[in-house]
């Protein structure tokens, strides 16, 4: 990934230079190896802006360092940025350890997040407001990788494990959609979700845990409620759609320190506080809605949840302090060898 001049460099600039071999079977490799890879869609971009080609383009190392040939760069046709990449595993027979390899992807299908600055910053931003406002789900940026996510799925075969999905920030809830389409359609797709938006009120920021938690149930109960009377009255009912999920885990990083990711480490808390509080049936229901998708979906029945709600996951929360929003938010955090990390599956029941 280039000479490394600094400690800086090593993990900012350069990437994880010290993952000079790489166990599929290990957690830490996969998410520093998944990093790199939505890293190296973001410097595609920055190559693309600043017409670096040849040798002189920067984002081959990214995908090179860890046996990965690019197949395609995913361009968006509103601006004809770079958001994401096709990348298939490609390593050296005489490096191939077959005990280590046995649990690598055959592709990964990779988005970066938003980019703000030259060409892209204008589209991006307009897709980040679309997230918050309406979703992606009609965006031709999103139809265009869900495409590509099937394409791939269908030349790989549907064989666990053979293609894997990866995104930053805007880039994770593009891949939060294209999981959860897969998975409704029976496929579960291994996937890495950094820095995922939360799209709710940030009640994790909120300094006192009693006040957190009393505000968290008590949307919980009027969710619940809301659902309740709206499913009675032939109205909103997701839960076929949502239990279908249940068999996709995805591996959702986040940072409490990140307003944007912060509210999964809650919600997910939350989940576990319900069921010992013996409102379990209660959690279970509202952890499927949101009253604002409800009372929108009226007479929309069988519409899909949230897209920021997950009947399962593999939450892992990044501890390490962080100075500032770019360092909790960055993908550059999630590569580092150093990082006080706490890891807990969750599973819908």
């Amino acid at each position: 990934m280039g000479k490394v001049a600094s400690q800086k460099d090593l993990f900012e600039v350069s990437g994880p230079t010290y993952l000079t071999y790489v166990n599929w079977n290990c957690q830490h490799h996969q998410r520093a190896v998944m990093a790199s890879l939505v890293q190296g869609v973001y410097v595609l971009e920055r190559d693309r802006q600043w017409n670096r080609q040849g040798p002189d383009a920067r984002a081959p190392a990214w995908w090179n360092f860890f046996h990965f040939e690019l197949r395609q760069a995913l361009v968006d046709a509103a601006d004809s940025s770079i958001f994401g990449a096709v990348y298939a595993f490609q390593p050296p027979y005489h490096l191939l350890d077959p005990a280590a390899a046995a649990g690598a992807p055959h592709y990964v299908v990779a988005f970066r997040g938003t980019v703000t600055k030259k060409a892209s910053a204008s589209r991006d931003l307009e897709l980040d407001l679309l997230l918050v406002r309406s979703g992606l789900e009609h965006t031709s940026r999103f139809r265009i990788a869900m495409q590509t996510i099937h394409d791939v799925v269908v030349a790989a075969g549907t064989e666990h494990g053979r293609v894997w999905l990866a995104g930053h920030s805007l880039g994770s809830a593009i891949s939060t959609l294209g999981g959860k389409a897969m998975a409704r359609a029976g496929v579960a797709l291994t996937t890495f979700l950094f820095n995922a938006p939360f799209l709710s009120a940030p009640v994790e920021r909120i300094p006192h845990k009693k006040v957190k938690q009393g505000i968290r149930i008590a949307k919980s109960f009027v969710t619940a409620g809301v659902a309740t009377v709206l499913h009675k009255s032939g109205g909103a009912s997701g839960e076929d759609a949502f239990a279908a999920l249940a068999r996709w885990v995805p591996n959702v990083l986040v940072n409490p320190a990140d307003p944007i990711s912060a509210e999964y480490v809650g919600y997910f808390d939350h989940r576990k506080k319900m069921e010992d509080i013996g409102a379990g049936a209660v959690g279970r229901l509202a952890t499927r809605h949101s009253v604002k998708d409800l009372l929108l979906g009226i007479g929309k029945p069988g519409g899909c949840e949230p897209l920021h709600l997950f009947p399962s996951a593999v939450l892992t929360v990044n501890r390490t302090p962080s100075p500032d929003f770019k360092s909790a938010h960055g993908i550059h955090q999630w590569w580092r060898p150093d990082l006080a990390l706490e890891c807990r599956a969750y599973f819908y029941a």
